[in-house]
This record gives C-alpha cells, sequence and structure tokens, in this order.
C-alpha cells in the first residue's frame, strides 16, 4: 500500500553527548536530555540492569545488548522506508531477522496511515526535555503517537511502562511545540518468535506523573 504524508514544519535539533548523555541544545538556550536519557537515569532500572548483567556475566550481557541494539536500528530503518514509501528488500537483504521481523508485523504497519512525522525532533521546555519520536501518524483512523521496539521475546503490559511515559512525553511536547492533541499512544513490539504485539493506551495522567519523577532524579543527579 502507499501511505499517504501530511508533514510538520520540521524542528531542527542537532544532539550532542556529555560524558555518556544525550542533550539537544534548543532554540532558547537551553540544553535538554534526550527523554531515553531521563529514562535510563531511574535509580530502579539501572539496579536492575547491573543485577542482569551480574547474573549473565559482562560479556554475555555486552554481546545481547549488541545484538538487540543491531536487531531494532536495522528494523527501525526498514520501517522508516516502508512508511516513506520508499522499501527496497535487497537494501535488507543481507539483515535476515529484522526483515523477517518486519514482514511478520506489516499488517500492523498496514493500520497506520495519514503520516505527519517520522524520527521528527521534539522539545518541551515546560518539562525541559527533548527527543526524537519514532512515528506521528493515524493508527486505526486516530492521531497517535506510535513507538516501535523489537523484542526477544513477548512482553506484559507492566513491563513497557517506560515506553508508554516515553510516548505521553512525545504526546506533550507535541502539543506544547504544535498544539497538536493526540489521546493515543501505540507501541508496536516485534517479536523474533514472529508474533507482533500492539499496546494501545491513552497518555494518562499517571504517566506524566511518572515522567514528571524522572526527570527530578535526573536533575538532582546531573544539575
Amino acid at each position: 500500500m502507499l501511505f499517504n504524508h501530511l508533514p510538520l514544519t520540521p524542528i531542527e535539533l542537532v544532539a550532542e553527548n556529555i560524558d555518556g548523555r544525550r542533550v539537544y541544545p534548543v532554540p532558547s538556550g537551553g540544553k535538554y536530555p534526550s527523554i531515553t536519557t531521563v529514562l535510563s537515569c531511574n535509580p530502579e532500572k539501572k539496579a536492575g540492569i547491573m543485577k542482569w548483567r551480574k547474573r549473565i556475566g559482562e560479556e554475555k550481557a555486552n554481546q545481547i545488548s549488541t545484538r538487540a541494539a543491531s536487531r531494532g536500528t536495522t528494523y527501525h530503518s526498514i520501517v522508516e522506508d516502508y512508511l516513506n514509501n520508499t522499501y527496497d528488500e535487497t537494501k535488507f537483504k543481507d539483515k535476515h531477522l529484522p526483515l523477517m521481523m518486519f514482514k511478520n508485523s506489516k499488517k500492523t504497519l498496514d493500520r497506520i496511515n495519514n503520516i505527519y512525522a517520522q524520527e521528527a525532533a521534539l522539545y518541551s521546555d515546560n518539562l525541559e526535555i527533548a527527543g526524537r519520536v519514532d512515528c506521528i501518524a493515524e493508527f486505526d483512523g486516530e492521531l497517535s503517537i506510535i513507538d516501535f521496539k523489537t523484542s526477544a521475546e513477548e512482553k506484559k503490559l507492566e513491563w513497557i511502562q517506560d515506553y508508554l511515559i516515553q510516548e505521553t512525553a512525545y504526546a506533550c511536547m507535541l502539543y506544547e511545540r504544535y498544539k497538536i492533541k493526540v489521546n493515543k499512544i501505540v507501541t508496536i513490539i516485534a517479536c523474533e518468535s514472529g508474533d507482533t504485539q500492539v499496546f494501545v493506551e491513552t497518555p494518562k495522567k499517571i504517566y506524566l506523573q511518572k515522567l514528571i519523577g524522572y526527570i527530578d532524579e535526573y536533575k538532582k543527579t546531573y544539575e
């Protein structure tokens, strides 16, 4: 299918790296941390990752993390091309796993249309955060923040709370910058099993409250 595009005027932001943290200089003059950087500063999340790395060993943990990052990056590239109507399978012919995961998720991706932006920069002066949203488009006919993920196995809703917080952050940034309101946040997870999970939520107040807590924790640590 061919996807219709309704492009927003893009925001130009260039990320910088400061001591391993991604920050974005913004027009107001500040440097705002990326939402992914803010989420990674959560003490419980840090402790969980350290416990996991200790349990399986640093070498194996690094291998798994590198593999997951490569899989996710390639899958995102394929999806971006597909939604941009520029998909060429030969470009990814050697990327067997991400290509298989994409093909298994095409039916879900075809529920997207009227695309406003992909990999678009957003920021909020109110929250003092920034980032790049995967996709702003209609999903099943309703304007949504859409996030694409990959996973070795299926996930439960309680395991993806940070995804929902991140998507809520993008919804806040979108409204602040463009005065466009979305009532739906969509997480699409392509799994190595061949399944594609779809979690459809709303940007609830509890996600915003948790986001503000993460931001406060980040500021205590780095400011």
